[in-house]
């Protein structure tokens, strides 16, 4: 019972990660292009206005994503409670490894809006 509390606990890290920094991005994230923290990719940090579209656009993809994964992991979990310690283990790091592709699917697709809306010198692309 306690591995299976503890791997449900980690399997909830990547969701509740994905919901807090969304939430965070969301607020406007940091508010200086810098090379430590934030959605760092050469396009969104051109200049201000595609640093703050890059990380409004991954914000609403980390929240949706997030909140989604967090009622999934809970799904994933739950049922495998009084498994034994190999199964837990086995499906719960399955599963957060899985968890891995929705986290990094913010890249292609912020990268693809960015595209949509800026040049690539950074400028808005007039509709």
């Amino acid at each position: 019972m306690h591995f299976w509390l503890f791997m449900s606990i980690m399997t909830l890290l990547i969701p509740l990660s994905m919901l807090g920094f969304g939430r965070y991005f969301l607020r406007g994230g940091p508010r200086r292009i810098n090379s430590l923290f934030g959605y760092r990719t050469p396009m969104a940090m051109k200049n201000k206005d595609t640093w703050e579209f890059a990380h409004l656009y991954a914000g609403k993809i980390w929240v949706r994503m997030g909140s989604a994964l967090f009622v999934i992991s809970l799904g994933v979990m739950f049922p495998l409670r009084g498994q034994s310690t190999e199964t837990i283990a086995w499906l719960g790091g399955l599963f957060c490894t899985v968890q891995c592709i929705p986290l990094l699917a913010v890249i292609p697709l912020t990268e693809r809006e960015l595209r949509k809306v800026f040049d690539r010198d950074g400028n808005r692309i007039a509709e």
